[in-house]
């Protein structure tokens, strides 16, 4: 089953850099580079402000990637709405996600509701299903618990669930208020994908993944190509401390290219019609925006052969599929 048309068939839309889009279902523009905004542990919440506003106003970001579980969107929501009031940002020239969490697996209007409220917007330019997980619902007096677990630690996962019946209440809500522009999935496997498209004759938007040197995901990107849905590459440094920028052959590279070892990694993901999502909570970092460069098809293959053979990931949950 094939449903697609080819979302990156006018992707250097002015030119390559953060003006630079891809097409979601309904003629949605998406940023290529969007900014990360998962808050580390121990981060301090006026550094994150900070690092917000810089992207914005001086790095060009026009995409930000958020989502209830980060725990940042009240945050992001004060910032915004400070901009906003002194017209230095419009909303309708941003792109802005975020996702419904599997506590919420099948009443994701009341995640989508929190999101909106602390975002202080009155839509979603793209709401993605977090996890293909279903948990159980368990309220403490700060809300509903994110990840209820068991004596062993063990996430508890509702015998009840269908991870499916989330997609579709997105689909629900889409179609039937203003609240969402398109809707997407993360950390899908080919086969979810597969039987999201069978069962419900609709394919999703964006399939955001964990994706970088060490995990290139070359079958699921190629399949997820091959059907119209972009991908989007979190943690595309790799985790705290963006070990990626420490790997040799892209410090090689980026001598080669004059270039900074994060720049080789932005081009990587742009040449491969991939979506990046890099997070930082630097702002003078963030303000130096990158170097856009073409990327030879040899050096992405050897950048592809890192993590082909032997792949690396740094986000693995006890609830992931690939931990069955």
């Amino acid at each position: 089953m094939n449903l697609s048309s080819d979302p990156f068939q006018v992707l250097m839309k002015g030119g390559v850099g953060f003006s630079s889009v891809a097409f979601l279902p309904g003629g949605v523009q998406i940023p290529l580079i969007g900014l990360g905004t998962a808050f580390k542990a121990g981060g301090r919440p006026e550094e994150f402000k900070r690092a917000l506003k810089a992207a914005l106003l001086d790095a060009d970001y026009r995409h930000i990637d958020a989502a209830w579980y980060y725990k940042t969107e009240s945050m992001i929501g004060e910032v915004l709405d400070d901009l906003f009031l002194k017209k230095k940002l419009d909303r309708r020239n941003l792109f802005i996600t975020s996702k419904v969490w599997p506590c919420f697996w099948n009443d994701p209007e009341i995640s989508l509701n929190h999101s909106l409220h602390d975002l202080r917007i009155d839509y979603l330019d793209l709401y993605i299903q977090h996890w293909p997980a279903c948990f159980a619902k368990v309220d403490d007096e700060f809300g509903r618990v994110a990840v209820p677990t068991d004596s062993r630690k063990n996430a508890v996962i509702d015998p009840s669930g269908d991870y499916l019946v989330t997609y579709r209440k997105l689909l629900d809500i889409k179609n039937s208020t203003g609240k969402i522009k398109a809707v997407g999935v993360s950390n899908y496997s080919i086969p979810m994908l597969q039987r999201l498209m069978d069962e419900t004759g609709t394919i999703p938007a964006v399939n955001q993944v964990e994706l970088h040197p060490y995990l290139p995901q070359l079958e699921l990107a190629e399949f997820c190509k091959s059907n119209g849905i972009i991908v989007e590459a979190y943690s595309p440094l790799g985790s705290l401390g963006a070990p990626i920028l420490k790997i040799p052959l892209i410090k090689e590279m980026a001598a080669s290219y004059n270039v900074m070892p994060v720049d080789i990694i932005i081009n990587y993901l742009l040449k491969r019609e991939i979506v990046c999502l890099p997070r930082s909570s630097n702002a003078e970092r963030i303000k130096k925006g990158f170097t856009f460069i073409d990327l030879k098809d040899a050096d992405v293959e050897k950048i592809n052969n890192l993590g082909a053979k032997s792949p690396k990931r740094y986000i693995d949950k006890i609830w992931a599929y690939w931990n069955d």
